[in-house]
């Protein structure tokens, strides 16, 4: 596949490359800078158990508050499909509110550190990284959408998704064990520092204008009403068992706040350990990620849809056997492993439900569904761990969550995920489209 032919011209393969690795890169900084999956959120976390000794429902507890307005994830993404800020649509919306995520996380750094203080800011930073972060996954959904590339969309999606959480453990949990001896304060300030300076550079960044990309992309209009822009959406039928996919691959009870309490109280782990798992774990990823990248030129997204769910069905099953820190780390990279197509295939068909104009919309929903999901499963999972025998009852739990993808995916419209990469998607309301972005937008 060396060129696809595009209203907008013809995307050559160098072009595409570009592209992808430019939303890469927006996509890398915005992971980095999340206040809940970032480099912020596993020191905190760390605090809260080390330093303040909370149990693990009060620290699952912390973070489902703290989510809050990740929960409402769809509102940003419609803002960003109904907004252009500075005419510069998507990009005028990242260099603003990366900007303003950037002050908040400087500012907290310079306030004595407490329960309080660590709830606002990790609640008020999530506001307007929300924003940065709608405007980033509206505009990569949509190139993908018109570029006719979902397939290796999903794929720097998924891998841009797993660097940052890679790091943020490898980093994280390392300068916890390293700042044992400081005071709260100095860690705090030096952590909302660095998150303030990746959130500063994501702003620079999204200023640039590649033509590479923009000139191949159409601005897709919007009804003059929201409520008219609403009822196209909830009548757009693939949206819903595509969402509901991604809800119970993101349930996993257990795997967070009760998986680190098993690791570090029963089998002995030290904070380093706990973040190099969760790093193995990440990384796993990757090389199926890339799998997912080569395949999806060559087989449909139905038929990897089916594969990917089949392999990933038992992928926390191994957790369920290990009895040692060394085990554990032998499962981290087969749980990783199984579970890369089956990422990459539903952010594919993510991305091939949403309709025109409002990609922003159903991205940062299943946003919400996902943060809805961890931070529940989370809950649920410090239960199951607690009251009903330990971490195998929350391994039990997982698999027959993901088990119930299968009939869910018997749902899908055929004709969404008949093609493969490269083809042209069924989409809906070609006449959406009304102008080139490089025109239009400075």
């Amino acid at each position: 596949m060396s060129e696809i032919s595009q209203a907008g011209g013809t995307l050559g393969a160098g072009d595409r490359n570009r592209s992808l690795t430019y939303i890469f890169g927006l996509m890398l900084l915005v992971g980095f800078g999340s206040p809940a999956a970032g480099l912020v959120d596993v020191p905190i976390t760390f605090f809260l158990k080390n330093k303040l000794h909370l149990p693990a429902h009060e620290v699952a507890n912390f973070r489902l508050v703290a989510a809050i307005p990740l929960y409402v994830g769809f509102l940003f993404g419609f803002a960003r499909d109904r907004w252009d800020i500075l005419g510069r649509k998507d990009r005028g919306m990242m260099m603003v509110f990366a900007s303003v995520c950037a002050a908040a996380y400087a500012g907290f750094a310079f306030v004595p550190v407490s329960y309080p203080m660590l709830m606002a800011a990790v609640a008020l930073s999530a506001v307007a990284w929300s924003f940065a972060r709608a405007a980033e996954q509206g505009l990569a959904s949509m190139a993908g959408q018109q570029l006719a590339v979902t397939g290796w969309m999903s794929v720097i999606w998924s891998m841009a998704a797993s660097v940052p959480y890679l790091g943020a453990y490898l980093i994280g949990g390392a300068l916890s064990q390293a700042l044992e001896g400081r005071t709260a304060e100095q860690a705090a300030r030096t952590l909302f520092l660095v998150a303030a300076g990746v959130m500063g550079a994501m702003a620079l960044y999204s200023a640039w204008k590649p033509k590479f990309l923009y000139s191949h992309l159409k601005a897709e209009a919007h009804a003059d009403r929201p409520l008219q822009d609403l009822a196209r959406l909830f009548r757009h039928w693939p949206v819903y068992p595509a969402l509901a996919v991604w809800f119970l691959w993101s349930f996993a009870p257990g795997s967070g706040t009760a998986l680190q309490f098993h690791m570090q109280n029963t089998l002995h782990a030290s904070d380093t350990q706990w973040g190099a798992w969760n790093a193995i774990f990440a990384a796993a990823f990757i090389p199926t990620y890339l799998v997912y990248g080569a395949l999806c030129r060559r087989f449909t997204a139905r038929t990897l849809l089916f594969w990917g769910t089949a392999v990933g069905i038992p992928q926390m099953v191994p957790l369920y056997f290990i009895h040692s820190v060394d085990q554990a780390m032998w499962a981290a990279a087969v749980i990783g492993l199984t579970g890369g197509v089956a990422s990459a295939a539903y952010i594919d068909l993510l991305m091939r439900s949403a309709p025109k104009a409002l990609q922003g919309t159903i991205m940062m929903t299943a946003g919400s569904l996902y943060w809805v999901a961890i931070r529940f499963g989370d809950v649920l999972g410090t239960r199951l761990y607690e009251q009903a025998g330990g971490f195998g009852a929350c391994v039990i739990a997982i698999t027959v969550v993901y088990a119930l993808i299968v009939p869910v995916l018997l749902t899908v419209p055929r004709s969404l995920i008949a093609t493969r990469e490269g083809e042209v998607l069924p989409l809906e309301e070609p006449a959406l489209e009304v102008g080139a972005q490089e025109t239009l937008h400075a």
